[in-house]
């Protein structure tokens, strides 16, 4: 068997190539279909998205984290009952879904999220019947098969929305879109491990040992969803539309690198740990560490050289009515930094069973986004919104800080040390765009 070294290090080169190759294919289908369709199906997708996707993760109990990390994750007993807690989880979700229909509909007067949103909503149906074979993989870090296999899906959804979409472009190709990726998740679970599947179950001892791991974790993943939306809300209120418009631009690529930490974090790093909780916190923590440098290391290069050339990269892509994107994102790539510490440890906070960590956290972070990006505008105009959004993270980071001292799994000499180097990296990148005289890339607002 592969060594933990080996897994990990694989691991994160599929996860990294499969979010790269994931990333080329989304733009290329956006491109394809913002031909085919109207921009207000769009609209309307993302408000049937963000309330489905809200609910699910305001009901979130950690059934896949739970897989990954309880020493039962391999036993059948303990994964049917996981099974059918998800499929009970499906249908109450789209229930939910249904019961806000109307409000949402009436809220935003449009007619057509009556029936958009109970259609999109089928899709939690279908995935609370996917197989557990997909946590089972990500529990033993096999992650060459769940990459293909998520490439995979991708390319066939691609295919029938496009499709749809050019043979009756209407809304309704993305809402069947939808349906449809869940259905081929859900089928191709079945066949990605031979001879795995599910059946139901209901074991009173595993149910304990899962709503005691998530007790912590819908409230968790709650927080995690305003955290997270709560500056596209703040903003649409602050800005004009199209300064909106640009600071997603900006935002989206300035966010490659804390995409890319997030899921590895998920995939990668959560697991690895999970599988050696046992250890002596001593030996964890010196393991934590020692892994940790390399990724941090590389993190250190790929921020300075966004911070350095994000403005260039904006020029060469978009026209002039996006110029102030070029000052937002390197300021943004700044505060990726303090995600990369924050996501390359936080996992194991949530591998030994304390996620409150995670809500806590992640509730300081919407305060401080709720509460700071108003007052950033009001005293500094955008550039005063976009520093706030730049550390909104700070707070996640100092709570986790806390959790990992009271663990006694403390990394912060190790923060302290490569964030010494990322400036020094950093500093040395832009002395030498100086010297080649392209002047600073926050030039704009100086």
């Amino acid at each position: 068997m592969a060594s933990l070294k080996n897994l990990i290090i694989r691991g994160t080169l599929w996860t990294v190539a499969g979010y790269g190759t994931s990333q080329i294919l989304r733009f290329g289908s956006n491109l394809i279909l913002t031909r085919l369709l109207v921009p207000e199906y769009f609209g309307l997708m993302a408000i049937a998205n963000t309330l489905r996707v809200g609910i699910e993760l305001f009901s979130d109990i950690g059934i896949s984290q739970v897989i990954i990390n309880s020493k039962r994750g391999d036993e059948q007993l303990f994964l049917n009952t996981v099974w059918t807690l998800g499929i009970i989880r499906g249908f109450v979700l789209w229930l939910f879904c249904l019961l806000l229909t109307w409000p949402m509909a009436h809220f935003y007067q449009d007619d057509r999220l009556l029936w958009l949103i109970p259609i999109v909503g089928v899709s939690s149906v279908i995935d609370g019947f996917c197989c557990t074979s997909l946590d089972t993989l990500q529990r033993h870090i096999d992650l060459r098969k769940l990459t293909l296999f998520g490439v995979t899906i991708q390319i066939l959804v691609i295919f029938t929305i496009v499709a749809l979409a050019y043979l009756y472009p209407s809304i309704l190709a993305l809402a069947i879109g939808v349906v449809m990726g869940s259905l081929y998740r859900t089928i191709g679970s079945y066949l990605i491990i031979p001879k795995v599947s599910n059946r139901f179950a209901w074991n009173q001892e595993s149910i304990k040992e899962i709503l005691s791991f998530g007790k912590w974790m819908f409230l968790a993943s709650g927080m995690t969803f305003l955290n997270e939306q709560a500056d596209r809300m703040i903003l649409a209120k602050l800005l004009s539309l199209q300064l909106l418009g640009v600071y997603t631009i900006a935002y989206t690529l300035a966010g490659i690198p804390r995409e890319i930490i997030k899921i590895v974090s998920h995939r990668v790093i959560f697991p690895a740990i999970s599988s050696q909780i046992d250890l002596p916190r001593t030996n964890l923590r010196s393991k934590i560490l020692y892994q940790r440098q390399f990724i941090l290391m590389g993190f250190v290069f790929l921020l300075a050289t966004l911070v350095t050339t994000g403005d260039l990269v904006i020029q060469l892509l978009y026209d002039s009515r996006y110029k102030e994107a070029t000052w937002m994102m390197p300021i943004l790539c700044c505060g990726i930094w303090i995600s990369v510490l924050f996501y390359t440890t936080s996992p194991a906070l949530l591998a030994l069973g304390k996620s409150f960590y995670s809500a806590q956290s992640n509730l300081a972070g919407f305060l401080v986004i709720g509460l700071g990006l108003p007052l950033g505008f009001f005293h500094a105009g955008v550039v005063g919104a976009i520093v706030v959004i730049a550390v909104s993270d700070l707070p996640l980071y100092i709570v986790n800080l806390y959790g990992l001292e009271r663990e006694k799994i403390s990394c912060i000499v190790q923060d302290i040390q490569m964030t010494a180097f990322f400036i020094g990296v950093l500093s040395l990148f832009l002395i030498i765009r100086s010297y080649l005289g392209f002047g600073l890339p926050i030039r704009e607002i100086l």
